[in-house]
């Protein structure tokens, strides 16, 4: 049978995988999540041992998919053919039960490669069949804008457009995203923050008519697809280390929530995970939700680690659905109190299920720098400041089994902040050496609605 989708807020009609690919954000302004969570066998779990990351890939992801296996394991194979690394997620111990999962040897050195490339490869054997176009409009802090446009450049049946807050993504950042010579790609700096960029996104979906016109459809971190491909390097990381046969914790640098709810998923598929670390930067409405009840915004501050400069943590809905017990009228009630008074309670039982899988913890920018300076000393390694945030953080966490930290972008995105903790100025990777030298594309836009559908529907013309 084939698996079906519902909508965190409960009255949008349930899809299956590839519909809630395609829709990316409900017609309720829901989150799609899988109606239930297939559970994998320990003899299933023990067997991916030593396999290719691609087939772990697989087995995996298939039983969310409804995809045969061939095709579904040569989109995968495709995807992660240009990743510069043959484990494409190795493991790295930096103290005795410590290691860091290395998550940027993608095109565009951040994890979020994982996911948006194998998306690419999804929605272009999707496209190809159906014999139709599609619009892809997405908001980012850093990371997820420029692997957007290094996976959709080029394809036939994709038009992408990419909203960044002018002035507050790293230099690395904006050149992988301006520098891209297709014309099918768009960058546009919107005056404002990531939450004003994320807000235009979701208004333009929820402005059906708009959304119907152009086939609009998105790959921010609300994409089902991006945190199914997430889940993938939770199994292969444990696996490697001892799992199932003994657990695994994971401290993972998260603004938007998209990458340890992948944790969450990868804990209720039956991979033996005992512990789930939030770590925030300075803005920490997530540590502070996990330490009050209470989820309420406060403003931006920019910091070394731009891609976690977030308030508004659109992944956030879906632990709170499956906290509330797949309560939909529960979780758009939230919503509506976040959206109209800028934040909502959390109930004792709904709290109580969140805090049983996560916990939490922040890094201010002093204890980022020195997290990055003291790892360097210490190990040789070099740390990117959302890294930092994630080890700082895992750092005052004891426990028997060993822990993880997501190194969710490579040192070379910024360069700046990794000098000034180490002394040390990280080099970017022979395939991009010459990035700074590449002429860069890219329009300014205001943070105005009505100026941004305005342009999509003129560049698609």
């Amino acid at each position: 049978m084939t698996m079906q989708y519902h909508s965190t807020r409960g009255t949008a009609p349930a899809l299956d995988f590839e519909g809630a690919m395609l829709a990316g954000l409900a017609r309720d302004g829901g989150l799609y999540v899988p109606a239930e969570i297939p559970v994998m066998p320990p003899a299933d779990i023990a067997a991916l041992a030593g396999r290719p990351y691609e087939e772990v890939a697989l087995r995996v992801m298939q039983p969310f998919t409804g995809l045969s296996e061939a095709r579904l394991g040569d989109l995968i194979g495709r995807a992660y053919a240009g990743f510069g690394h043959d484990v494409r997620a190795p493991l790295v111990q930096i103290a005795p039960s410590h290691f860091l999962l290395e998550l940027f040897h993608g095109p565009t050195l951040a994890f979020k490669d994982f996911a948006m490339q194998l998306i690419g490869q999804l929605f272009q054997d999707v496209m190809r069949r159906r014999g139709e176009r599609i619009t892809i409009v997405g908001a980012t802090s850093g990371d997820t804008g420029s692997a957007a446009i290094e996976a959709f450049r080029g394809l036939d049946n994709v038009e992408c457009f990419i909203l960044f807050p002018q002035g507050r993504v790293s230099e690395v950042q904006r050149r992988q995203m301006t520098t891209p010579v297709e014309p099918n790609v768009h960058a546009l700096a919107v005056e404002g923050d990531f939450d004003d960029c994320q807000a235009a996104v979701k208004a333009m979906f929820n402005d059906h008519a708009f959304r119907d016109r152009v086939g609009l459809t998105a790959v921010n971190s609300i994409n089902w697809a991006r945190v199914l491909a997430q889940v993938v390097y939770y199994f292969s990381a444990a696996v490697a280390l001892g799992a199932p046969g003994r657990s695994v914790g994971f401290t993972v640098p998260t603004g938007n929530f998209g990458d340890i709810f992948a944790g969450y998923v990868a804990r209720s598929m039956g991979l033996p995970i005992d512990r789930l670390v939030i770590a925030t930067n300075r803005n920490d409405i997530l540590h502070r939700t996990f330490q009050t009840g209470t989820h309420r915004k406060e403003g931006v501050q920019p910091t070394i680690s731009p891609s976690m400069d977030i308030q508004v943590s659109s992944n956030f809905e879906r632990a709170l659905y499956m906290a509330y017990d797949r309560d939909g009228r529960a979780v758009a009630q939230l919503m509506e109190e976040l959206r109209a008074e800028g934040g909502f309670a959390i109930s004792q039982g709904a709290m109580e299920a969140l805090r049983d899988i996560y916990t939490s913890g922040r890094a201010s920018e002093e204890e980022t720098g020195a997290t990055i300076r003291d790892t360097y000393a210490r190990t040789g390694q070099t740390i990117c400041p959302h890294t930092a945030v994630g080890v700082k953080v895992a750092s005052e966490i004891t426990a028997d089994s060993p822990m993880v930290t997501l190194a969710t972008a490579h040192p070379a995105k910024f360069p700046d902040a990794v000098e000034a903790a180490t002394g040390h100025r990280p080099a970017l990777p022979p395939r991009m050496a010459d990035l700074f030298e590449r002429p860069e594309r890219l329009t300014d836009v205001p943070n105005d609605l009505g100026r941004l559908k305005s342009l999509i529907d003129e560049r698609i013309a």
